[in-house]
């Protein structure tokens, strides 16, 4: 019959213990979908920023060669992602469409009225009003009269990071109420989890154990139950990520080795610190009530 009831506990034991690690990994894969979200917007405002361009116009007297100079010269700054010598014949496909081309140039007698230009975009940082308002700056100081106008559509480079930062603010606000559920969400899967031992808990208070001895095993598993939760919850994302990318043609999911990486292990150490944290709190509120109480 004792042997009976032991078995019984064992097995509620480890079912309570696998609750909570499904419980807090799902919790867990919810927090990574907001911050894969993050990190995935953050990766698209980057290749948005870096998708301006702007053009160099030059003096009529510079021919090709000085301009070819001046490309492989810009292409040392550290301002800029790209830096592209446009010939003549390229600039006027861009502009009007490659199909069209001949029948323009017909029009205009053979005479192509788009100059030869540098066509630069920016780094990230540098890809705001401002940073672009100081990159023309130094370019005009560092070439001078060879610069006849530096183009580029400053209602463009607006529009890129006011919507962006929109967007960011209603993404952090939806973010946050997640997280704040999420925590939640998880302290009561602990609680409830330790509710099962508080018996155990107060047996071992009552023959003399100290309070730190009794913590200790609680707490040390409670960071095993963040550790591998984490990892479970990471695995679903993942799975969850590669699906969308092989069921959706229009929608690309991809993270640098960094940022998968940092992506794990902010979720592991979300789950290991949330865990221990409501682990402790559980504990001591079990250790604080009378036997009484228990029932």
């Amino acid at each position: 019959m004792a042997v009976g009831a032991e078995k019984y506990n064992r097995r509620g034991l480890r079912t309570s213990y696998i609750s909570t690690v499904i419980g807090v990994s799902l919790v867990l894969f919810m927090i990574g979908l907001v911050l894969g979200g993050y990190f995935g917007l953050e990766n698209i405002q980057k290749q948005a920023k870096e998708s301006l361009q702007a053009d160099i116009f030059f003096a009529p007297d510079l021919t090709d060669a000085d301009i070819k100079q001046i490309e492989q010269e810009l292409k040392t700054w550290s301002q800029f992602s790209e830096v592209m010598f446009v010939s003549q014949d390229r600039a006027l496909e861009e502009f009007i469409g490659l199909g069209e081309k001949d029948e323009v140039l017909a029009l205009l007698d053979g005479e192509n009225p788009i100059p030869t230009n540098i066509s630069y975009k920016p780094k990230e940082e540098y890809a705001s009003v401002e940073g672009m308002a100081e990159l023309k700056k130094e370019i005009i100081e560092a070439y001078g009269s060879r610069i006849e106008t530096i183009s580029y559509q400053e209602e463009s480079v607006e529009s890129v990071n006011l919507g962006f930062k929109q967007f960011v603010f209603l993404f952090g606000a939806v973010a946050l109420l997640l997280i704040i559920i999420a925590v939640a969400m998880i302290n009561n899967t602990i609680r409830l989890a330790l509710y099962s031992k508080r018996f155990s808990i107060k047996t071992m208070q009552l023959v003399g154990a100290t309070s730190s001895y009794i913590r200790k095993p609680f707490l040390i598993q409670s960071m095993g139950i963040g550790f591998i939760s984490g990892i479970i919850g990471t695995a679903l994302l993942m799975a969850l990520f590669y699906a969308l990318n092989n069921a959706l043609d229009s929608i690309e999911i991809s993270y640098d080795l960094m940022t998968f990486g940092l992506l794990i292990a902010i979720l592991i150490l979300i789950g290991i610190i949330i865990s221990y944290i409501s682990t402790w709190f559980a504990l001591n509120k079990y250790l604080r009530m009378k036997l009484d109480d228990l029932y």
